[in-house]
């Protein structure tokens, strides 16, 4: 069971809600007026609390899983433990995470402001906002209904953040738009100065970056991430878009939607990623390329060439993922064969 004093808890419900809220179908012989009191993880679920099975990896587990009821897939069925109740789902991963935020449902901010916080007059605030300890929102900032800003977080100059926008303790965001229900993680850095410079023997020369960051809606933004600010046209990061920690996205980038970067990955000026493109971690991708729609990066890859849509790539420089396994394998043969 989840740990209280971090994660409230709502509940109980029966096990016929449970399926509701997920769409999944109760097994034959499952009572669906029974009732559950939190989600846990196979190997340590007891009989009130429900599990999933996802990966097969785990099927031993599940054999002898204490949980009182696990949602898996239909050819699962018939390897269950004597006595465990069944939600049938297609992708069991996706009902546990419907079923889990239904006992853990995102917490809305009780409005509260601060006393040390720093609000300029000419900041406009929607109703329901909480402004934490040391907190700045600067002149002209705009935050809709039931933001929460956290202990010393800035919120630059005209800002603008959609409805129940989360902004972590000591992250800071400046010359951004950004859409509702965004997550930006404590420490993220949001709108800062792309690198940009006329380089010459003479000397570096800064060139103002004049853009902006345009963030959609229902995007996270992991701990300690950047993305800076566009040069002239904007930095672009789609709905729906999960983006990890420790995250470096430069100047004019732009995420389509349902973009998943995985922690470390650096994205370079002038890129464009399609919809759904996956980037694993520490997977580096150079400048003024074009990621197709769906592609897979695997991780520590480093991307020199564009990626046509539904590719996946591997290696440094990457290539075709089939490529990269035969080049890998027959270095490690040819390793073998001189030692």
């Amino acid at each position: 069971m989840a740990d209280p004093r971090f994660f409230p808890l709502s509940g109980p419900f029966s096990l016929g809600e449970l399926a509701a809220c997920c769409g999944a179908d109760v097994a034959p012989g499952a009572d669906p007026a029974a009732r559950f009191v939190d989600v846990a993880p196979l190997d340590t679920a007891g009989p009130h609390e429900i599990s999933f099975l996802d990966n097969r990896k785990y099927a031993a587990q599940f054999e002898v899983s204490k949980a009182g009821a696990c949602i898996v897939q239909a050819e699962m069925v018939g390897r269950a433990p004597a006595g465990m109740a069944l939600l049938v789902a297609a992708d069991p991963y996706r009902a546990y995470a419907q079923i889990a935020r239904r006992f853990h449902p995102q917490p809305a901010p009780e409005p509260w402001i601060a006393p040390t916080a720093w609000i300029d007059p000419m900041a406009t605030l929607g109703a329901g906002c909480r402004v934490e300890p040391g907190a700045v929102i600067s002149a002209g900032a705009e935050l809709g209904e039931g933001c929460w800003i956290g202990a010393n977080a800035v919120v630059g100059s005209g800002v603008v953040l959609g409805e129940r926008c989360v902004v972590g303790a000591n992250a800071t965001i400046s010359h951004a738009v950004v859409g509702c229900r965004v997550n930006i993680y404590p420490g993220a850095r949001i709108g800062q100065d792309g690198f940009g410079f006329a380089m010459g023997p003479q000397g570096h020369l800064k060139v103002p970056q004049l853009g902006r960051v345009m963030i959609g809606n229902d995007v996270e933004i992991g701990a300690n991430t950047t993305i800076d600010r566009g040069a002239g046209p904007d930095t672009v990061i789609g709905d729906g878009c999960m983006i990890d920690n420790l995250v470096q996205i430069a100047h004019n980038v732009q995420l389509g939607r349902g973009c998943v970067i995985v922690a470390q990955v650096g994205i370079s000026g002038s890129t464009r990623l399609g919809d759904f493109v996956a980037a694993a971690g520490q997977a580096g991708i150079t400048g003024h390329l074009h990621i197709g729609a769906g592609a897979r990066i695997a991780g520590q890859a480093g991307v020199m060439r564009d990626v046509p849509p539904g590719g996946t790539v591997g290696g440094s420089p990457a290539v075709p993922m089939s490529e990269w396994l035969r080049q890998s394998a027959l270095l490690g043969k040819m390793a073998r064969r001189k030692g």
